[in-house]
């Protein structure tokens, strides 16, 4: 009913569309004269005043074209996820492919990164300037029962204060037990600067929850693989756990301002900066039934546990960020910013635990302070930035980035980037609790270091990208258990180093109406042990139609895309923190991933319909993992739009 229903949708546009304009002249008095015309299209705002500015403050504007980038971003996360291999049901984790191309912080992190990929952090937060009131609404069809809508509104009450306010909601119930995924990102911004711009001020609040079933993944792989018709309803594939469920809320308010001492902006200028942050964390992991019955045996799928049912493990964080600084900024010799901050963090639980004679206690916290400078370059054909962090406490911590451009026109562009960083553990690492047994843990681990080189040419014939790091005190979790049904894990610290390597070549091409965009990457680890695991080739392929019809009324789009990576020991997934774990028992990849799509754009509303791994519908056996234990999506049809209002 649902394919009936989107062919009928499509009909009527067409016919709409389709049909000719009425013969008969309007009357003279209807008639608008050409004057009116040119005052109506002088009030109409460029698409350049719909402004979408980052933290630090890069622009780009609102675009309401309908290109293939367009269909890779239309998913949970709005953005390309070339190198996430996502969970069966929409909004839980991804496993991670690409093991590249990352910026990392030396501050350390609460952990439990399965959950963060859709947490959306102060310096991902745009800042709007608009010419008019802008509204933008997605919305996309789940597994089961549910849907995801993202709604914004921005508006500009003057030209010197804007606001804007938006919601993300998520609810799917998913295809197997124990899978029902509820996330929700609220989010309010506010921009402000004086006619002169002397001063200005971006502040912006967030709310995130993400509530998901964990259901531990299925117990008999064989079922899912032989494609025996009983199991075709996957709710019969039993699943490890029931009931369990893990929760992340997270809050924050954030400001950065600056006021510019000199009345006037010259060719030489002085500023005084100060940023904020403050956000607080809430985690936990609930699972009322201890015990997982398969078939006639039953296993403890995380060990023995304190208690025989109703673990409901609690966590709470917040930290705080002040950074405070001055600028001077010069038309000849560029900016230079010079800056002191305040890092100030609080992990911690309700209990002490002890264990084998070892006194976990219930928190860790710490004070921060370090000092920093940041050199930024900008003339002509030629883009830099060059920062240092330092810390002034009895911390270790240092970061340097260096970061160069040089534009030879248009078309081509060389960027480099280096990046040294002394980063200080996350906090899951040296500190958990459970009520099960295994899952407690404390430690003090070093600092992990990491050295990477990228390299990235656009070009008018495609776009290559490179990439060599190095890590040293690599932290990872590792598979303690002998026996697959149990999984116990804990953290580890790699003493060698591990040396990694990328390429990615990204190449369109185009011959009259159709198009091939290809997109390949290549990795390579050099390691003692099997420890930072990434697949070999990741691909991913689209053979795509597009043209005008009805007048150019409508715009269509329409191919098919193959992802697909090659056979590798992917990490798996632990509910319990939240994060994946070395493992090297199973493989998974090999398989082709084939979607067809139908996109269409009428005016500013772009409408998306998309048969998702349609192959697995006829292929020999069901070899498709996310991660091991949890399978990939079946075939299943999805539509929806992003719709763009400009009042």
């Amino acid at each position: 009913m649902r394919i009936l229903f989107i062919s009928f949708l499509f009909l009527s546009f067409s016919l709409v569309y389709s049909q000719e304009p009425k013969q008969e002249e309007p009357k003279k008095s209807l008639l608008k004269s050409q004057e009116q015309k040119d005052k109506e299209l002088a009030r109409k705002a460029p698409i350049t005043s719909y402004r979408m500015i980052s933290l630090d403050r890069d622009t780009t504007y609102v675009d309401t074209s309908l290109t293939i980038k367009k269909e890779y971003e239309y998913n949970y996360l709005r953005k390309d996820i070339f190198g996430l291999m996502p969970f069966l049901n929409e909004g839980q984790t991804y496993t991670t492919l690409q093991h590249s191309f990352n910026r990392i912080s030396p501050y350390p992190e609460i952990g439990y990164q399965g959950k963060h990929f859709n947490y959306i952090q102060a310096n991902q937060v745009k800042y709007y300037s608009v010419a008019t009131p802008l509204t933008d609404l997605y919305f996309k069809t789940v597994m089961e029962q549910g849907q995801s809508l993202d709604a914004f509104l921005t508006v500009n009450t003057s030209e010197q204060f804007n606001f804007s306010i938006a919601y993300k909601g998520l609810r799917s119930l998913g295809k197997y037990i124990n899978q029902l995924s509820s996330t929700g990102n609220f989010r309010v911004t506010s921009s402000y600067h004086t006619k002169s711009f002397r001063y200005s001020i971006d502040t912006h609040y967030t709310g995130q929850d993400f509530l998901n079933g964990e259901n531990g993944g299925i117990t008999t792989p064989e079922d899912f693989e032989s494609k025996d018709p009983a199991f075709k309803q996957r709710p019969r594939l039993e699943v490890y756990l029931l009931d369990a469920t893990s929760f992340l809320k997270g809050k924050r308010f954030f400001f950065d301002h600056q006021f510019r001492i000199n009345p006037t902006k010259g060719n030489n200028n002085l500023y005084l900066t100060h940023q904020f942050n403050y956000e607080t964390k809430f985690y936990e992991y609930y699972q009322p039934t201890v015990t997982s019955t398969i078939g006639d045996t039953f296993v403890n799928r995380f060990g023995d546990a304190y208690v025989s049912s109703g673990v409901n493990d609690h966590l709470r964080y917040n930290r705080m960020y002040n950074k405070v600084g001055a600028i001077y900024e010069s038309n000849l010799l560029g900016k230079f910013h010079f800056f002191l901050d305040d890092f100030r963090y609080n992990y911690f639980y309700n209990t002490i635990v002890i264990r084998e004679n070892q006194l976990i206690p219930n928190a860790i916290n710490d004070k921060i302070n370090g000092f920093g400078a940041q050199y930024d370059y900008l003339k002509n054909r030629w883009r830099g930035t060059l920062a240092y962090t330092n810390s002034i406490t009895n911390q270790s911590l240092t970061n340097i980035e260096a970061n160069l451009a040089y534009e030879f026109n248009a078309k081509n562009k060389l960027l480099l980037g280096y990046q040294n960083t002394n980063k200080l553990p996350d906090h899951l690492y040296n500190l958990h609790q459970s009520s099960f047994i295994d899952y407690n843990w404390f430690n003090n681990f070093k600092n992990e270091k990491i050295n990477t080189l990228t390299a990235t040419a656009r070009t008018q014939w495609a776009e290559v990208s490179m990439q060599l790091s190095n890590y040293d005190n690599h932290l990872f979790f590792s598979d303690d258990s002998a026996n697959p049904r149990v999984q116990l894990i804990s953290p580890k610290q790699y003493e060698k180093s591990i040396q990694y390597f990328s390429v990615k070549v990204n190449k369109e091409i185009k011959y009259w109406r159709f198009a091939l965009d290809n997109t390949i990457l290549y990795q390579q680890t050099q390691q003692d042990d099997q420890v930072l695991n990434v697949p070999k080739i990741v691909t991913r392929n689209t053979l795509y139609y597009s043209g005008y019809f009805f007048t150019k009324a409508l715009y269509l789009q329409s191919g098919v895309t193959l992802n697909y990576f090659t056979k590798y020991y992917a990490n798996g997934y632990n509910p319990v923190v939240s994060d994946f774990f070395v493992q090297n028992n199973q493989k998974i990849g090999d398989f082709p991933m084939l979607d067809f799509f139908i996109n269409a754009r009428i005016r500013q509303c772009r409408i998306f319909l998309k048969a998702e791994h349609f192959n697995s519908a006829f292929s020999s056996k069901n070899k498709f993992y996310s991660a091991p234990d949890y399978p990939y999506r079946d075939f299943i049809v999805r539509f929806g739009l992003v719709w763009n209002f400009f009042q």
